[in-house]
């Protein structure tokens, strides 16, 4: 047996891989034992065209949206999610928002980039939602990011970490209404002035972590927007619905 692959043994004899979610041995790095694996609510089949929520029963229509789409016109073009937000993936998200597991952007942003696949073109330039530095240094770092630079990886895109800013402090959206959430994001995004020719006239995708009224990426897809960018996609780890 050759020398690195019996200290890649003994390392893994040492420390074993273990789950993303709850720490069990698994077979592989970046994993998810069964249980957890079963608790990943992954969207596919019929969809809303606009966030990426499931749509039971819609199938045949010519428009697919949700109600949520349908009551509060998107400024995107199109969007989609990986996950739920719920059970496995909702932890998934809190932990890689919350508990600095950086790790798990790099099979999340696998399983966001097969979602964003129809959504992509060759030019596409991939976009983070911005994070103000004052929790940005508090954090350490933007999970949105890395989960942008994981997508750009596994879909061969130009990214860019900093197009946009967010340069006014906001309020915690948690238990907020759709309108006070919308309302605290009025006005805090908008370009980079130093990237103003990297997005003219070119399609952006917008990553964020989650989605839950849509208020963070309006605002992001505004910004771009008004800079003279071409069409905006979002695409989000995790999507909020009513009934989970």
């Amino acid at each position: 047996m050759p020398l690195l692959e019996r200290l890649q043994t003994g390392l893994n004899a040492v420390y074993p891989a273990r789950c993303l979610s709850c720490g069990d041995v698994v077979g592989s790095d970046y994993g998810l034992c069964g249980p957890c694996w079963r608790g990943v609510a992954f969207i596919g089949s019929t969809i809303c065209d606009m966030c990426g929520a499931p749509l039971p029963g819609m199938a045949g229509t010519d428009v697919l949206a949700c109600d949520a789409c349908l009551q509060s016109p998107r400024p995107w073009a199109q969007g989609r999610a990986a996950v739920l937000y719920a059970d496995t993936g909702r932890r998934l998200v809190l932990a890689l928002k919350h508990g600095d597991r950086q790790e798990i952007a790099r099979p999340a942003g696998c399983w966001m980039a097969a979602a964003a696949q129809p959504l992509l073109r060759e030019d596409t330039l991939i976009v983070p939602v911005p994070l103000h530095w004052r929790r940005m240094a508090s954090r350490r770092y933007n999970q949105s990011a890395l989960l942008a630079r994981a997508i750009a990886r596994e879909s061969a895109r130009t990214w860019c970490p900093d197009l946009l800013q967010r340069h006014r402090a906001t309020p915690s959206l948690d238990g907020l209404g759709r309108e006070a959430r919308f309302d605290a994001l009025q006005d805090a995004i908008r370009l980079n002035p130093a990237r103003r020719t990297m997005v003219r006239s070119r399609p952006v995708l917008l990553v964020d972590d989650v989605m839950t009224s849509g208020a963070t990426l309006a605002a992001a897809t505004a910004a771009c927007l008004a800079a003279g960018s071409g069409q905006v996609c979002v695409v989000t780890l995790a999507r909020v619905v009513k009934d989970t």
